[in-house]
Formats: C-alpha cells, sequence, structure tokens
C-alpha cells in the first residue's frame, strides 16, 4: 500500500487554517461557560456539525465566508453569556 501523503497548503491556505482553528477553539471555550448542561450540550453538538459539514471547503472566499459567519455566531454566544451573568 504507497503511502499518502497530505498535499503541501499554501502560506495563503496555511494561514486560513489556524485562522479556522483558533476559532474552533474560542467556540468550544465560550460553550464550556454555558451553565446549563442540556444547552451546553446542544451548543457542543450544533458547533461539531457545523465545522463538520464545511470542513471540505477549500476555496479562500468560502471559508472566510465561512469564517465570519463564525465569528459572528461567536459574538452572539459571548454576548447573550454576558447577559446572563
Amino acid at each position: 500500500m504507497p503511502h499518502l501523503t497530505k498535499p503541501i497548503l499554501s502560506l495563503k491556505q496555511f494561514i486560513l487554517k489556524q485562522e479556522v482553528k483558533t476559532l474552533y477553539r474560542h467556540i468550544f471555550r465560550a460553550i464550556r461557560k454555558v451553565p446549563d448542561p442540556a444547552h451546553r450540550k446542544e451548543l457542543t453538538e450544533w458547533a461539531r456539525r457545523d465545522f463538520r459539514a464545511n470542513a471540505n471547503y477549500t476555496d479562500e472566499v468560502t471559508v472566510r465566508m465561512y469564517l465570519r459567519y463564525g465569528e459572528r455566531c461567536l459574538r452572539e454566544l459571548e454576548t447573550s453569556l454576558n447577559l446572563a451573568k
């Protein structure tokens, strides 16, 4: 069986991938602050499902569009958490 290697990413692709990973971590850190376990579980499933559903996009414009969507969702979640305090 031949050894399969991952394709080499361009600098732009590498930076985008890092931005996606950072957003993913920030979303899950925010979700950990949700006090209700049922809501926390629902948000965790939603985030994982969204990231998996969009993992196959490689076009820079599309990835940036989804990054902005994720950042907007994160801001909304953080705002809701701050209001709930």
